[in-house]
Formats: structure tokens, sequence, C-alpha cells
């Protein structure tokens, strides 16, 4: 392939050529996927049905969630459909269309969870001002604000990635449309706005990396203050859970985009992959709900209400 034009579909790396380990990646991804699936939709709909959870840190959560939904039906179905249909290949607006819907969801995953951060720190260190600085008006308009500003990045990102010229094939060493192993098909002139907007991202993530731990610096500081047992506890519950996705995705993601890419497909690639793209949006209902007495609670009184109906 001499350039982008000539390029009208990519094939992607499959687990294997074995028919039974096709099925066999068909299954364990369609039980990944049903979980993610089951775990944030639970998450939603018990938010929006539980008043006692119209607050801003569940308004939030629920853009998480929503974000996660969209963000395994990215990836996770075309995968299975290759494995099912022992095929590998992807169209070129599929695979444009991957692109950009998956660095939307990612990006937006990680700036509603900044966006959280910020939450929980007017929540514990300036709680007379909560309710003024958190209202309605402003919530909503911090995550449209977030949803916005992403559209318009990945847009950015996705015609930065096809913009450049393919010398190197359309063989995509990934089971779905990865900017890296784009990037590696690359003239190696062509890419260089691309790896520049790359830069300018790290950037823009690290920028937002120091903003959470700058912030939860500060939480941890007041929260070691408070002088009752059972504050302190309520504090954790909500900060922890936040602190261990954050880190889930941003070590995930991190090792994923910043290891030296090999030269051949291995299984490493794969399985990182998998970690960064479908873990957090399936782990991260059930580590909300492990220490939240609040969402524990409406979801086991959403589930008792599905089993009598």
């Amino acid at each position: 392939m001499s350039n982008q034009t000539t390029v009208t579909e990519f094939f992607l790396l499959g687990f294997s050529d074995i028919w039974e380990l096709q099925i066999l990646h068909f299954v364990v991804f369609l039980v990944l996927y049903l979980i993610s699936l089951l775990g944030n939709l639970l998450v939603i709909t018990a938010i929006a049905l539980d008043c006692h959870l119209h607050t801003p840190m569940y308004f939030f959560l629920m853009n998480l969630s929503i974000l996660d939904l969209g963000s395994v039906s990215v990836t996770i179905p075309k995968s299975m459909a290759n494995s099912l249909m022992n095929t590998r290949s992807i169209s070129y607006p599929g695979c444009v269309a991957q692109v950009f819907l998956f660095a939307f969801f990612a990006s937006a995953d990680y700036a509603i969870l900044t966006v959280m951060a910020y939450d929980r720190y007017v929540a514990i260190c300036q709680p007379l001002h909560y309710e003024t600085v958190m209202n309605r008006r402003a919530c909503v308009q911090m995550a449209a604000s977030a949803w916005i500003s992403v559209i318009l990045y990945s847009a950015v990102h996705t015609g930065n990635t096809f913009a450049i010229s393919f010398c190197g094939g359309n063989m995509v060493d990934q089971f779905f449309c990865e900017i890296p192993q784009l990037l590696k098909l690359a003239c190696s002139d062509s890419d260089l706005s691309e790896v520049g907007f790359l830069i300018f991202s790290l950037f823009l993530w690290l920028s937002c990396f120091v903003f959470i731990i700058v912030s939860y610096v500060q939480i941890f500081t007041t929260v070691v203050r408070i002088p009752s047992d059972q504050g302190r506890h309520k504090a954790f519950s909500t900060c922890l859970p936040h602190l261990i996705v954050v880190s889930l995705f941003l070590c995930t993601a991190t090792f994923a985009y910043l290891k030296p890419i090999s030269s051949s497909p291995s299984v490493q690639n794969l399985l990182v992959a998998v970690l960064y793209s479908v873990l957090p949006p399936m782990m991260n209902p059930i580590i909300y709900s492990m220490r939240n007495k609040e969402l524990k609670g409406a979801l086991s009184k959403l589930i008792a209400a599905s089993l009598v109906v």
C-alpha cells in the first residue's frame, strides 16, 4: 500500500487462528461485555430512580457509567463478530469511527474523573460552600464542557491520524483500531503532526493528573483532621473508590501508550489493550458499589424490585 488512498480496509489481529480458541475468545469477551453492560446499567438506573442519589457526586458517576458503556461497545462487539465469523477485516470508515469514538469515550472518562476529583475537594475541604459551588447548573455546565471539548479533541486526533500516508500495509496488530498501531503503518515523514498532537495530549493528561493529585493531597490533609471516626470513614468511603478508578485507568492507559511498540504482533500488546480498554469499564461499578453504602443500598433495592417483578 503506497499511500492512504489505496487503503479501503484494515485487518485486525486475531487472538488465534484456531477455530476453538476463536470461540473461546468470543465467549470470554461476551462475558466481559455483559458484566460491563449489566454493572453500568444498574448504576445508571439506580442513580436515576433513587432521589437520595440526585447529588453532584452521583450525577458525575452516572456520566462516567454512560461513557463506560460507550467505551466497551466501541471495541468488543466488532472483535467478537470477527471471531465468530472467522474474519479480521474492518472497513476504512469503520476504523475511523472506532478511533474517534474510542478517543472520545476514553478522554471524556478522564475529564469526568478530573471533575469528580474537584467535586470531592469542594465537598470535603470547603463543605460550607459546597451547595453554592456545586449547584445543579454548575454540574451540568462542567459535564457539558467535558463532553463538548472532548468531541473537538477527538475529531482533531482522528483527523491527524488518518491524514497520514500508510506505507506499512493495512494489518493492525491489535484487536481494534488503536492509534499507536496505526502510526506504526505510517510513512516515516507523514506522522509528525500526529506525534506532535500526542505530545500535546500527554501534556493535557499530565495537567489533569497533577490537578487530581493536588486535590487529593488537600482532601487527605483535611480528612485526617476530622475528629470523628465516622466522619473520616464517610470521607474515605467516597474518595477511595474514585482514587482507585483513576489509578486503574491511568496506569493501564499510560503503559499501553508509552511502552515501545514491538515490530511484530505479541500477546502482551493484546493483554495490555484488554487491560485499559475493557477492565476499567467493567471494574468501575464494582469498585464504586463496594465501599459506597448509599449506592450499594440503591442497587440492592433495584435488584430486589426486579426479582419481585
